[in-house]
């Protein structure tokens, strides 16, 4: 019914300012040319972000937030969701207002179902931080809704609430936009040609996945148990008795921020080997654990100053995470190593095999420009070498030949991009292509080594189980492929024989096995 309403809304709101007058006001025999300079008109005025604003205040916070940074800043849309909603924050719009202190607590009773001075025994009321449509609080929680502590019997925690209004209005909002999708699709060629629905579906699951605190709460618990041996990560704790849909619990840790460089040197922090360990760790989480940080920047990333885990990386924001492939990660792992060696030719024939390029490509031409795009970088000082800019060639030299890799991998090259600016912006002579390329060089020697080979045979035991009901499955697909008469008496024959062998063999096996019997019982009384 809100949809509706709002739909109705827009729809009003494109008649009422002007969609039928400008068509009436256009000349007959020019109007597409006056339609064009009326838009350039509009977009050089200095009052176009203003009046917009003005003429559409129905559309709901947050496509009215997304028109004012495209006005403002028109490469917004080129970039991910995740900067988008940076752009959105720093802005202060109406969609980062906080709840006032006094309505803190009783959204909180509702958000978790039970009145928070039962479980906590403070809470601050006003937040540490307020993001789109969300807010963060500090709280004290009772040691008895958690594991025990030697700290007086209570718990520092963080809680994030949801301001519910907020997220139900822009659920509204994506859900006209879906509907304005499928009518630009119903009338125009053009919209049905790029999949103008098909792409609004997937900004809209993209938005909602960002305020799904479930889903967050399971990769900060998943992330947790990839490092939970790991002396240079900390992940906080989730409270899950005390986690909804609309609100979540965890263990607070006392960190700085990256970009605070003061604050970390007062804390006796090696900014260097800081640097080192943000590398290998982003490099190790999507190529080792192959679920990673997809927007893990100097915003999401703090450091603890707490006595215990002092150094360590707080990966305490599971909102934006991606997964790779064994198939995904294996590539990446073993072409750059290649590619570290400025082993063209194996590389290229890797592209070949993962279906990267078209499979009549041929090896020489791909390993040309491999080594065109590569080299470069290799004649460049030590010191002035990026292994991102490297990498970065991994994936697009299946461009010109019409080719691509998967997104999974793009984004994985992207943190690395990521890591390598943050550990630079800590120590600018920081050698970050030693790093990466010796992490990675690790990476696939314990791929081929014994432990690759155990991981592997791990995998693969389950398929080795069904090895004795292999001649009665290839059975049930040959008579499942042939229907024909002919065809049927031609399977049967091979059926019958394929039977007989299957009987030999079984006799065979009993007989070595009641051999073998014999023998060690004979080799045991003979011992005697």
């Amino acid at each position: 019914m809100r949809t509706t309403f709002r739909r109705l809304i827009l729809l009003f709101c494109a008649l009422r300012y002007g969609a039928k007058l400008l068509w009436a006001a256009a000349p007959h025999k020019d109007r597409v040319r006056w339609f064009m300079h009326l838009a350039s008109s509009v977009h050089a005025s200095a009052s176009a972000r203003g009046s917009l604003h003005r003429a559409l205040p129905q559309l709901g916070p947050l496509l009215s937030a997304f028109t004012e940074q495209a006005l403002t800043q028109p490469d917004t849309f080129a970039r991910s969701v995740h900067d988008v909603f940076s752009l959105l924050a720093a802005a202060e719009t109406e969609l980062t207002k906080p709840l006032p202190p006094s309505e803190v607590v009783p959204a909180l009773a509702k958000a978790m179902g039970r009145a928070p001075d039962s479980v906590f025994a403070s809470i601050e009321l006003v937040p540490l931080e307020s993001r789109v449509a969300e807010q963060i609080h500090a709280a004290r929680l009772r040691a008895r809704e958690s594991s025990e502590r030697p700290d007086g019997g209570y718990v520092d925690t963080i809680v994030k609430l949801l301001r519910a209004k907020e997220v139900q209005r822009i659920g509204d909002d994506i859900a006209v936009l879906g509907w304005v999708a499928r009518v630009l699709e119903r009338f125009l060629p053009a919209a049905r040609e790029i999949g103008v629905h098909a792409m609004a579906q997937s900004l809209g699951a993209e938005v909602q996945r960002r305020f799904d605190l479930r889903t967050e709460a399971a990769n900060l618990s998943q992330t947790s148990r990839h490092f939970q041996d790991d002396a240079r990560v900390v992940v906080p704790e989730v409270v899950w008795e005390l986690s909804t849909d609309h609100v979540l619990v965890t263990e607070r840790i006392e960190s700085a921020p990256m970009t605070d460089l003061e604050m970390l040197r007062l804390r006796g922090i090696d900014l260097e080997a800081l640097a080192e360990r943000i590398v290998e760790v982003v490099v190790e989480q999507a190529f080792a654990h192959g679920f990673f940080h997809a927007a893990l920047d100097a915003e999401h990333l703090r450091v603890s100053i707490e006595q215990k885990t002092l150094g360590r990386l707080v990966f305490g924001d599971g909102k934006v995470m991606a997964t790779l492939t064994e198939p995904e990660r294996a590539f990446f792992v073993h072409g750059a190593s290649a590619l570290f060696e400025q082993d063209y030719a194996r590389l290229a024939a890797m592209h070949r095999e993962a279906g990267h390029v078209e499979p009549g490509t041929r090896d020489e031409v791909l390993s040309a420009e491999l080594r065109t795009r590569a080299e470069p970088h290799f004649a460049a000082p030590s010191g002035q070498r990026s292994p991102a800019a490297l990498l970065a060639h991994l994936l697009g030299a299946v461009e010109p030949f019409d080719g691509g890799v998967s997104p999974a991998l793009t984004l994985a090259h992207e943190a690395i991009e990521r890591a390598e600016s943050l550990a630079l912006a800590l120590a600018p002579g920081f050698d970050t292509w030693q790093v990466v390329k010796g992490t990675l060089k690790a990476l696939a020697r314990e791929d081929i080594g014994h432990r690759g080979w155990i991981k592997r045979l791990s995998r693969e035991l389950p398929h080795l189980a069904a090895m004795p009901r292999l001649p009665t499955l290839v059975a049930q697909r040959l008579q499942h492929m042939y229907d024909g008469t002919h065809e049927r008496h031609e399977a049967a024959v091979w059926l019958a024989e394929l039977r007989h062998e299957q009987r030999r063999t079984r006799r065979l096996l009993w007989a070595c096995a009641v051999g073998g019997a014999l023998l060690g019982a004979g080799a045991v009384w003979l011992g005697r």
